[in-house]
């Protein structure tokens, strides 16, 4: 593959063997964070779905996640690589279409182009897509010279029957220009070279920026351009400075004032400056339409005359692709939604099953053998009865039981997600929700913050900064505790098996579990529909925002990579999370049930108290106080259960003393012993019920704290999702109790 350029030549010629990929790539040295001094900066722009990220991981060595919707990288990530025995800082800026809107990942990219002012700015477009994603491209060459374009996924291009001629968009552009598969690395050495010789001053380009602005513009572009020529003589994009005055950026005009832009700290010619905000506002007023729409219409004229220039197309016409094909049936209006929940469900299913084996080996290992070992290490180490109970009985049980509960789901789930997610299909999942977000006043993005929170609330909730409406964002935030988390799964999958499964014949036990947790699902989103509605029309009124949901190409998923992502990024992020906060959660469960108050345990007194209120909701004091002790792990909520029943009913050889959580043989033993404790299967169903409608965790609560920045909002985030669960358990009862 050969970089198309139209720069000065180049160095004289080296040895044959020196302009083969593998000797380039051999002088990549991927530096990953460890970025503490560098020769050049190197910013990486893009529209969402180029492979933007993946190049970022290529040169850098970092395990930055792929996703496949706009939005994935919210804020700027930082890598670095050495070559040529120079360090280069890469910073992967949010993907975005455009830099003339004023969105969030709009204006991080832009503030830094306009700010950062990187040696070289490397633009990632997709060659499938070429006429949409040369729009940015126009947009970051108006900003700066040092511009090298990435012509990614030409394998995809090639199975489209496409041929992009990179010489010919070279030219046009005045840019290098240089092929890439980046998911194969193929044109990724050839863009390292390319890369360094723009950023060393080898390479000179020569940008032919964007000539044909509406005739109506003509004469405002140069009168407020040349205002801030005199007013700022080393302005490097004048141009486009002018167009954002004239559009009404209220950044640009803060820039300029503050000296940001001018490189004089505000003490350029005020005058001239000032004559240059007051003739833009003028022809504000005085041009016909709107500028920014103008603009925006012309780089796209402009873009599709140049991809039709270098772009060949099949003969014969064209024919539907297997996407297309596959779309027709993952979107349509028909089956789109029946295949979503019969996918949904069968992850479930193969989570439910799978995770039995190795989470009772887990348990084998940290909880009968290790409990048992530090047990007694700590009896011959002389510890006294309630030191040894706190820290072994208490904390360390708490968390072995997190890891293996916990651990074999998410090692499970998670794959399986990201699979999904790498393959294209999330994307569609957003798209088939989105008109019913939008129904209900909220923004179509906050099905994306959904699916986002059945991995993990609290990455939900960060998640919503994809959303620009600070209105539409807080309805996100507020109803993400309606998708059920990582944390809760477990709950649902062992009810589910004991008390819906035992209902069907063994060989339908498990299908008819997955179903019952699956409904359970789906009735968080319904709930998440309802909610939004519901704020969106009292707190929170405000018009519906609109978005742009590119739907990418289906990819073949890279198995071994989604495996180890999905590992590191999720699973043992959130399995860390919840290890945290169980060892606290641990220590106040063994004391609660440990300390004495008139001759009966702290937890003793608590459940008598919550009983009525329990049993008048289709629950009892045990759950309710097992969800207060556990709120900084639902992980632990099972085990917590287990150990209070056993405490509050006295059921004699289970356990192994008060506040020592523990694991029993099999479902049929924990039913067994919840039914002591006067479970039905009313319990159990209005249990799965409470665990999707409760209060967030305490990481998730801390979270929205710091989105939100307000007591109040997260006050309700907090209490909303209580109350309801209180209400339909109640309900659900009442009714119940009635038949």
């Amino acid at each position: 593959m050969k970089a198309a350029s139209p720069a000065e030549p180049a160095a004289p010629p080296v040895a044959a063997c020196e302009t083969c990929d593998v000797y380039r790539a051999a002088k990549l040295k991927k530096l990953g964070v460890t970025v503490d001094r560098w020769d050049y900066v190197v910013a990486l722009a893009g529209n969402p779905n180029t492979g933007k990220s993946t190049v970022f991981n290529a040169l850098t060595g970092l395990r930055q996640h792929t996703g496949n919707w706009p939005g994935k990288t919210v804020t700027r990530a930082e890598g670095g690589f050495a070559y040529a025995d120079k360090r280069f800082k890469v910073v992967d800026l949010p993907g975005t279409y455009s830099l003339l809107s004023t969105s969030t990942d709009e204006e991080v990219a832009r503030d830094f182009l306009l700010f950062g002012k990187p040696d070289v700015t490397v633009i990632v477009v997709d060659a499938t897509r070429l006429e949409r994603n040369l729009n940015l491209a126009f947009q970051v060459i108006e900003i700066t010279d040092r511009v090298v374009i990435c012509l990614n996924l030409m394998d995809e291009a090639e199975r489209h029957g496409l041929k992009v001629d990179a010489r010919q968009l070279a030219r046009d552009l005045g840019v290098p220009v240089v092929p890439t598969a980046a998911r194969r690395g193929q044109g990724l050495p050839l863009l390292l070279e390319t890369i360094e010789g723009v950023a060393s001053g080898r390479l000179t380009c020569r940008p032919n920026r964007w000539q044909r602005e509406p005739t109506a513009l003509r004469e405002p572009l140069a009168e407020v351009g040349e205002h801030l020529r005199q007013a700022f003589p080393g302005l490097p994009n004048r141009r486009w400075v002018a167009l954002r005055l004239l559009g009404g950026d209220t950044h640009i005009i803060k820039a300029l004032r503050q000296g940001e832009l001018g490189g004089k700290g505000g003490e350029g010619d005020i005058g001239e400056w000032k004559a240059a905000l007051e003739a833009a506002r003028q022809w504000r007023q005085r041009l016909p339409g709107d500028p920014h729409e103008q603009v925006v219409e012309a780089i796209y004229g402009e873009a599709a005359r140049l991809a039709e220039r270098a772009v060949a197309r099949p003969a014969g016409g064209h024919r539907p692709t297997l996407d297309q094909a596959i779309d027709r049936v993952v979107t349509s209006r028909v089956w789109g939604f029946p295949v979503m929940a019969l996918l949904f469900a069968v992850m479930l299913w193969i989570t439910i099953t799978g995770a039995n084996v190795p989470s009772s080996l887990l348990a084998s290992v940290l909880v009968d053998h290790g409990h048992a070992w530090l047990r007694a290490a700590a009896e011959a180490g002389g510890f006294p009865w309630w030191l040894r109970g706190l820290l072994v009985d208490g904390m360390y049980l708490a968390t072995a039981w997190v890891v293996s509960v916990m651990l074999p789901p998410m090692a499970i789930f998670f794959p399986m997600f990201t699979l999904l997610e790498d393959f294209g299909y999330l994307p569609r999942v957003a798209f088939n929700l989105d008109k019913w977000f939008s129904r209900a006043g909220a923004h179509g993005k906050q099905a994306m913050t959904t699916m986002m929170g059945f991995g993990c609330n609290a990455a939900g909730v960060v998640s919503t900064r994809i959303i620009d409406s600070p209105r539409e964002r807080l309805i996100a935030i507020i109803t993400n505790n309606f998708a059920l988390c990582n944390g809760r799964w477990p709950t649902q999958f062992l009810i589910a098996a004991i008390f819906i499964g035992g209902l069907a014949p063994a060989h339908l036990a498990g299908l008819v579990s997955a179903a019952a947790v699956a409904g359970i699902a789906l009735l968080g989103v319904a709930l998440s529909l309802v909610v939004s509605w519901a704020l969106s029309r009292t707190f929170l009124r405000g018009e519906v925002s609109t978005f742009s949901l590119e739907l990418p190409p289906y990819r073949p998923p890279r198995f071994w990579q989604t495996l180890y992502t999905s590992l590191i990024d999720r699973t043992l992020f959130v399995l860390w999370r919840a290890v945290v906060f169980a060892l606290p959660a641990g220590a106040v469960i063994w004391l609660s049930a440990n300390l004495k108050v008139g001759g009966a345990s702290v937890a003793e007194h608590l459940i008598a108290w919550l009983d009525p209120v329990g049993v008048a909701i289709g629950l009892n004091g045990v759950i309710l106080l097992a969800y207060i002790v556990a709120i900084p792990a639902n992980e632990i909520i099972i085990p917590t259960v287990l150990m209070l029943t056993v405490l509050n009913t006295g059921a004699a050889g289970v356990g192994q003393g008060a506040g020592v959580m523990f694991e029993l043989d099999s479902p049929g033993a924990v039913k067994a012993l919840l039914t002591q404790g006067g479970w039905t299967l009313l319990t159990g169903i209005n249990l799965m019920l409470f665990s999707l409608l409760h209060n967030p965790c305490s990481t998730t609560i801390y979270t929205i704290y710091k989105e939100t920045g307000s007591k109040r909002w997260t006050a309700v985030a907090t209490l909303l999702p209580l109350a309801l669960g209180f209400l339909v358990t109640f309900l659900v009862a009442a009714c119940w109790r009635r038949l």
